[in-house]
């Protein structure tokens, strides 16, 4: 098992890192005092299984690094460790992607359950904390990919890239306005509301299985 723990604090990352070889001393820790190097750190290891992750750091505002580790790695799950209590910030944090969030001051064995649970593929949720309200069952990604005309899809693969609307336009020969048309259609067709969601739900399609999802 490989762990990346992300936290700007030395010694929280010393005492996150003791706690989990405490419970797992086989365990693969990786350590980043930011986004940045947490990027280059699952940039270079493909095997990282979780990441804990701090929401506030220096040079990071609101949920920028969450979204940021989300957008770019969205097959590794992320654990939100931080010192905000706040259930609007806790709420937030799931809705951004977060796969479970975890106060700092929480004892070893809740922050052990919290690893293995997001690991097993649940949610974990503060205690006393109410679940965020389920969505609405989404038509299967397939079916939603191949709602997308090719221009569609040669623009949906530019944003899977981190490509800005001006760069987009610039590659295809077009408008700002017509790639807002087409983020727009595409946001409306894969049933998604944000740019961040667009890269999340088509994560599991490499680029040849996004042309080939198309059926007419």
């Amino acid at each position: 098992m490989q762990l990346l723990i992300v936290d700007d604090h030395p010694l929280f990352r010393d005492a996150l890192a003791s706690a989990i070889r405490l419970a797992h001393p086989d365990a693969v820790l990786h350590e980043a005092d930011g986004i940045a190097r947490a990027c280059e750190i699952l940039s270079e290891n493909r095997g990282i299984d979780l990441t804990l992750l701090d929401l506030s750091m220096q040079g990071v505002t609101g949920f920028d690094g969450l979204v940021t580790v989300r957008t770019r790695f969205p097959r590794v799950p992320i654990l939100v460790v931080s010192g905000h209590e706040d259930p609007r910030i806790m709420h937030e944090a799931l809705q951004h992607g977060a796969a479970g969030f975890v106060p700092k001051a929480v004892d070893k064995a809740t922050l052990t359950r919290a690893i293995a649970d997001v690991l097993s593929g649940a949610l974990v949720i503060p205690q006393g904390l109410e679940a965020p309200p389920q969505r609405a069952r989404k038509t299967p990604l397939a079916e939603r990919v191949a709602r997308l005309t090719p221009q569609q899809l040669r623009v949906l693969m530019m944003i899977r890239q981190g490509k800005l609307n001006k760069q987009i336009a610039h590659e295809l020969q077009v408008g700002d306005s017509t790639v807002k048309a087409h983020v727009s259609e595409i946001l409306r067709k894969l049933e998604v509301i944000s740019r961040t969601q667009i890269v999340i739900d088509t994560a599991p399609l490499d680029f040849e299985q996004i042309h080939n999802a198309r059926v007419g």
